[in-house]
């Protein structure tokens, strides 16, 4: 009898948690920021009406698998980080990385070379050593370096990737690092080299590298580091030289990500590496970045288009930004709403990981050496020594906070346009709901989930997470 009354109990408790579901909130006009705001009870709810506006979750029907969230950690980043007072700097590690106090950053992505958030062009080799002979990391052990042990001291875990913006000049048709260009054939195995010599020469630092992209932006003649690769000519460059070479030095087993540019392109590069069987069985997963909304729109279909048409391959967002900067507009809430609206729908539409771009900038958007300031989630007034919070960062942590890796994402589907949604399971047995409010209206409505619904709220300009 003890033990029957023991199940009935624990079947008891059990289930009268699982009705219980925690409302984190974020919204415009309010102190909200990421606040504990309502707990809910789900009770029976059967046929909603047309005027009943409804979040429905349905855990039965499962998709891809989430990795991670995370950003990245670039010199721009460590320089800043570098002038704040010890104070400061255990706040920004801790905000990021600390799963409980912070919003629990899982993924980080840093820079081979220099890029545009770099304050000198470098190369890690003397000019026209292709033996790569002088390769060594002196200019990353001033900064970059010990910021990203830290970062991974707190983390405890980071799944840690890198990306070049430019081969060296010389290995160029320009012979110029900036303003694109082509890696010229008779340097692929160097560079693929040069890959490897980065990749041991960090691990060989303590910082166990867990992937790689081909190149940043191979489609982007920029002012600043840049570099072209057609679609072919990237094919090429991995099955010939790249991944053999991953592959003779022990290396096979890093993530290789092919494209890193913008979702317009998307299905055509992704087509063009994964048609050729050569080719494909290196490359684990197709990067994206969210710029294409410069030619008229956010093109999520076209992420879409790539998950089903590969499901055997990983779909990731690599890199996203607010600018241009300025700090007279750094409030503006529309920021945090790009984000909010970039992940949902990233998400729905097959992608397993997200990474901002740089975690931690000055209050001229940068240091960055050819003056493409940007917004960072968090900017510190490093004559000062303060730090300031955009909303982004509110946004980004209604996901990594509560999503953890190797979550499934299930069915969210909301009855109101105005409302966006994505929901994960957790492994721990947990649901995670988002639920994203951009309208100036307060929105009622009821998350339903196999006959059971709770009533709550969404306010305007809000993003919500439910947790059950």
């Amino acid at each position: 009898m003890r033990n029957l009354l023991a199940i009935i109990f624990t079947l008891a408790t059990f289930l009268s948690s699982a009705q219980k579901i925690t409302v984190y909130t974020t919204a415009e006009n309010t102190n909200h920021r990421l606040s504990k705001t309502e707990e809910l009870s789900l009770s029976p709810f059967g046929q909603p009406f047309e005027n009943q506006p409804c979040v429905f979750v349905d855990p039965s029907e499962t998709f891809q698998t989430f990795l991670g969230i995370g950003g990245a950690l670039t010199d721009a980043s460590a320089e800043t980080f570098a002038k704040l007072p010890a104070d400061k700097q255990k706040e920004v590690l801790t905000a990021y990385f600390d799963k409980e106090k912070g919003i629990g950053y899982t993924l980080a992505r840093t820079n081979i070379n220099s890029c545009d958030f770099s304050s000198d062009m470098y190369t890690y080799i003397a000019e026209g050593d292709k033996e790569l002979k002088t390769f060594n990391l002196a200019h990353d052990e001033k900064y970059k370096i010990p910021f990203i042990k830290k970062a991974m001291d707190v983390a405890g875990h980071l799944d840690f990737y890198v990306s070049p913006w430019s081969p060296p000049a010389w290995m160029k048709d320009n012979n110029d690092m900036l303003q694109g260009g082509h890696l010229k054939p008779e340097f692929y195995d160097a560079w693929a080299n040069y890959f490897v010599k980065f990749i041991q020469a960090y691990e060989q630092q303590g910082i166990p590298v867990w992937g790689l992209s081909v190149q940043n932006e191979p489609m982007a003649k920029q002012t600043w580091e840049s570099c072209i690769y057609t679609a072919e000519e990237e094919r090429d460059f991995i099955k010939k030289s790249l991944g053999p070479t991953l592959q003779r030095n022990g290396l096979g087993s890093k993530k290789l990500i092919a494209w890193d540019h913008n979702r317009d392109l998307i299905y055509q590069r992704a087509s063009t590496y994964l048609h050729d069987p050569e080719a494909a069985k290196y490359i684990w997963g197709i990067g994206f970045h969210w710029y294409e909304d410069w030619n008229g729109g956010l093109q999520f279909d076209n992420v879409r288009r790539v998950y089903e048409s590969f499901p055997d391959k990983n779909l990731l967002l690599t890199e996203a930004c607010n600018f241009p900067f300025s700090w007279e507009t750094i409030n503006q809430w529309k920021w945090g709403e790009r984000y909010g609206q970039n992940m949902i729908q990233d998400f729905n539409n097959g992608a397993v990981a997200w990474t901002d771009w740089n975690i931690l900038l000055d209050e001229t958007g940068g240091p960055n050496h050819v003056k493409n300031f940007c917004f960072a989630p968090i900017h510190a007034k490093t004559k000062e020594g303060t730090l300031h919070y955009m909303n982004s960062y509110y946004y980004i942590g209604h996901f990594s906070k509560f999503i953890q890796p190797g979550a499934r994402r299930i069915v969210s589907s909301s009855s109101r346009a105005q409302l966006l949604t994505t929901a994960f399971r957790n492994p721990d047995g947990s649901t995670v709901v988002v639920v994203m409010n951009p309208t100036n209206e307060k929105i009622s409505y009821r998350i339903w989930l196999k006959g059971q619904a709770a009533e709550t709220v969404s306010l305007p300009h809000s993003i919500a997470t439910l947790v059950f």
